[in-house]
Parts: C-alpha cells; structure tokens; sequence
C-alpha cells in the first residue's frame, strides 16, 4: 500500500518503460473493443464471418452468409479462434474481435522494436505511442478488420530490417513472417511494399552480402508459410482459388492514379495526425543526413507504400491505414526534438481539447441517463428515434475511474520531450473510452441490425424453408446469419427463383416493390433511427 500510495503521489515517470508503457498501451487496444453489437459496416462483415468459419467448421477458405467471400483467411481464422477460446466468457462477437486486438498489439510492438533500433533505447516508446496517436488509427482498431494484420505485418517489417546490420538471423525470421502474414491476412497488394523495401535494405546495410543472405532467408520463409494454404485451396477448392486469384489480382491491372495518390496524402493532415507534421519535422531538422538509415528506411517505405495505394486501391480510410507505421516511425525524432514553446503549445492543445470533449461527454451521458439537460435528451432521441437512455452503474464507475485516471495523468506528469506526446495519446483514448462507455448505448442503437433481424426471424414460421433476398448489403447479410442463423439466397439464382419467401431492402416504391400479383407482404421495417432503408418480407 505505501508504494502505491507513492506512485500516485509521484505520478507517471517519462520515458515510459518496462510494464508502464505496456499498461499505456494495453489501455488503448482493450478500450472500446467491449460492450457493443457488431455495427453497420465492416465490422458486421468480418465479425459474420469469423462466426460462420467458426460455425460451420469451414476453415479452408471463407464464407459470408453461405457465400464464398474471397479474402485471404488469416484474420478469420484468428477472429474464430479468439471467438472459440473467450466465447464463453464474453458475448461471442466480442470474443471475435478480440483479434483486432491482437494484431494492433502486434504492430504496436513492431513498432516499438523498429523504434528502437534506429533511434534508441531513449526514443524508443515515442514510435507506438505516435502510431496510437494517430486520429484515424483509433476509430478502425476497435473493430473487426484485417487491414490491421497488414499494420502489424508493416510494423512488424520494419523493425527486422532496421535490425538488418545487428541481427541478421532475428531479420530473417520476423522479415519472413511479415510477408506471410501480410499475404495471408490481406492480400498480394498490401504485401507489395514489404517485398519492394528489400532492395533498400539491403543497399543501407553495413554487411551487403550478409544482407542478402537475410533476405533470401526471410522470402524463403514467407514461401514456406504462405504456400500449404494456397496449394490446399488449388486441389480441394480450384474454383475459389481461382476467384481469389483473380480478385486479388483486379486492383494491379488497373492504370496508376496520380489522383488516387493525391487524395490518399489529402486525408492524412487529419488522419495521421499528430505524426504527419512531426514526421515532416524530422525531415527538417535532419535534412542534412536524410540518406542515413533512421530517415531513409521508414521514408522509402512510406513512399513504396503510398505508390501501391495510388495504383490498386481507392481513396478510403481503411488503406489509408498503412501509411501510420512508416509515417509514426518517421516522426519519432521529430516528437522528442520539439522547441520548448511548441512542445508546451502541442501540450497545452492536448490537454485542453481532450479535457474538453471529455466534459461534452459526460454532459451527454446525463441527457441520456438523467434526462438533464431536457433539450439536449430531447436532441438525443430525435437522432434516434425510439431511443431510451437508462442509468447503468458499471459505465458510470470506469467513466469516474478514467475521469479521475485522466486529471492524475494531467497534475503528475514530470516535464519530459514525452509530455505531450504522452498526453496527446492517452488523453485521445481516455476520451474514446469514455465515449465507448457512458453513451456507448446511443450509439449501438443506431448502428446494430439485432432488431431488423430479429424482427424479421419473428415474422418467419418454423420451418419456412428457402428465404429468396434482393438488395441486401454484405453488412445485411452478415448481420442476419450471425444474429439469427438466417442466410437467404440470391433471388436471381436459380435457387432464389424457388423460394417461397423474398426480403428486400431499399428507400424507393421500386426496390421495396413485390415481383408479382403472387406475392403478398408479411412483415415491413426498418433499423432504429434509419427512416429511408426499409425491409419487406413477401410470401408467395
């Protein structure tokens, strides 16, 4: 009790190190990964099919909705696992997501060690807590996404090849599983830059030779690991090996986009921020030395990168996501070199803005839980229709707990080149626990399918038989076969033409419109707070 006692009085020590920074950092993966339905999007996408790889025992390749979905199986195969070993503990899709968690701490990590080998011991804990920092990073990590293995698969990769000249046998092997990673978590694409930063590399390194042979170690590697499932799928499932092929192959026949690049630099001032204008920083100050590894490596490889993005991918934050490990590992001088004023102004930002929205939160929370103040609970509900806040005693004491967590943080924190740093971060996700907390309800409301799919499961006799569907989003689909088992066939197969019941979906007379005389309505409805997209369920 007395070293406790101290440490509160003492406050946070920076440089964060040993089990602080791994609390710091398991703080921002665990926040906001519990308590909340699958929602709209991709996370219903990849959490129905995580549950069917689960459910059904198909592990080879996956399925969405009984569909061949034609992604590459890694992340499904890790959700189904943390789903299969947490299930029982947690609510299932919980349990699935888990795995976004596992990979962000994986690239977290990477990250760290990159961090660590190309600026110091010292500088070395900047490099993660700048990749955490980063605005657009913490709105898809909490959710189910295998971009996120690309991240650590990115994070990962760097860190072995900044080891290229120390460590050649540790570069090999996490080199090695970078690539196999990234080829099976998210694609031929993604891994393109992983493959292309060899040559750089092995041109940086002290011992050319030794490097090569590293390298050659690693792709050796990533072959052995890569190749038993794509040779599996090859003989037991040609057709879906020969579907995924050719879509993952789609995005490299398309011409290079300029414009496409232009946009993906256009979303980072607020996407990468802070390490966009810090990683700009380092190149300022270090511009006479930009051909030494620390600068040239995670530029190279932010360039790579963002090439790949213009020529296969559209303009979208999810991509986007890729270029937050070079650009943090970039930045990480830039962060602890700081003039005095503008570390004290970057501080001062952190902290008053974070402050802040945290208060709006909880002035949010009462209008929800205490119908005070009146008119902005009335907002609320106008926002959603049918919403009814309710007082839950759990979300007021973690948001008391992290409140409390936030001003101690605020008081305690000795003067360091981390202050700002360390506040910009942990101020971003003490507000976003708070918000995943206290109005976490508001929000699910709105962004969950459970009631239109139960809804519609009521209205469904016992053994209804074949359900024909026409307009259904992947995230429709999913949704129904994780909340309700139900996984309804295209009406424009020649299955769906059999069927005896028809869902459809869509905002106008002629997508919600019967497909003949033969048809009549059972059941219409919609999501909460969603007006213009409604179901219909006709019965033949």
């Amino acid at each position: 009790m007395p070293d406790f006692l101290a440490l509160i009085r003492r406050g946070i020590r920076l440089p964060p190190a040993g089990w602080m920074l791994a609390a710091m950092l398991a703080f921002y993966v665990l926040a906001g990964l519990f308590g909340r339905d699958p929602w709209k999007g991709e996370d219903a996408i990849h959490i129905g099919t995580a549950w069917h790889m689960l459910h059904y025992g198909d592990w080879l390749s996956p399925d969405l909705s009984g569909r061949p979905f034609h992604e590459p199986p890694l992340y499904y195969w890790t959700a189904a696992l943390t789903g299969k070993i947490f299930g029982w503990l947690i609510p299932l899709h919980e349990a699935i997501r888990l795995a976004s968690g596992v990979w962000i701490a994986l690239a977290l990590m990477g990250l760290y060690y990159a961090g660590r080998e190309l600026y110091g011991e010292e500088s070395a804990a900047a490099s993660p807590l700048l990749l955490a920092g980063c605005a657009g990073l913490l709105f898809h990590a909490h959710d189910a996404q295998p971009m996120l293995i690309a991240l650590a698969a990115y994070a990962g990769g760097l860190g072995a090849l900044a080891a290229i000249g120390r460590k050649p046998r540790l570069t090999g092997i996490y080199y090695g599983l970078a690539i196999a990673g990234c080829l099976l978590g998210t694609g031929i694409a993604p891994t393109l830059p992983l493959l292309a930063i060899a040559p750089v590399a092995w041109w940086l390194s002290p011992d050319r030779p030794k490097a090569l042979h590293t390298l050659l170690i690693g792709l050796a590697i990533a072959v052995v690991l890569s190749l038993p499932w794509v040779l599996l799928l090859l003989n037991i499932e040609p057709a879906r090996f020969h579907a995924w092929l050719a879509t993952e192959l789609a995005p490299l026949q398309t011409p290079f986009s300029f414009l496409g690049g232009s946009r993906f630099v256009s979303m980072l001032p607020w996407f990468a921020f802070p390490a966009l204008p810090l990683a700009a920083w380092t190149l300022w100050i270090r511009r006479q030395n930009i051909k030494e590894p620390q600068q040239l490596l995670p530029l190279a490889f932010l360039l790579l990168t963002l090439l790949m993005l213009a020529w296969a991918f559209r303009p979208r934050e999810i991509p986007s996501l890729l270029l937050l490990p070079p650009l943090a590992l970039l930045a990480t001088p830039g962060a602890l070199a700081l003039r005095r004023g503008a570390a004290n102004a970057f501080d001062w930002f952190a902290m008053s803005t974070f402050s802040l929205f945290a208060g709006a939160v909880w002035v949010c929370w009462s209008a929800m839980a205490l119908g005070w103040p009146e008119q902005l609970a009335k907002r609320l509900v106008v926002l959603r229709p049918g919403f009814v806040g309710q007082f839950d005693l759990l979300a007021l004491i973690i948001g008391l707990v992290a409140t409390v967590w936030w001003i101690w943080l605020i008081i305690t924190a000795p003067r360091s080149p981390y202050r700002s740093l360390t506040h910009w971060t942990l101020g971003f996700t003490t507000l976003w626990l708070l918000a995943t907390t206290l109005i976490l309800p508001w929000f699910d409301y709105g962004k969950t399918y459970r009631p239109v799919a139960e809804a519609i499961a009521r209205a469904l006799p016992d053994n209804h038989g074949c359900l024909a569907e026409r307009g259904l989003t992947a995230t429709q689909l999913a949704s129904l076969s994780y909340f309700v088992e139900i996984e309804p066939v295209a009406e424009s197969s020649k299955a769906g033409q059999a069927c005896d019941w028809l869902l459809v979906v869509g905002d106008t007379r002629g997508e919600l419109a019967a497909p003949g005389s033969q048809w009549t309505k059972v059941w219409e409805g919609h999501r909460p707070g969603d007006r213009k997209e409604k179901f219909r369920l006709f019965r033949r």
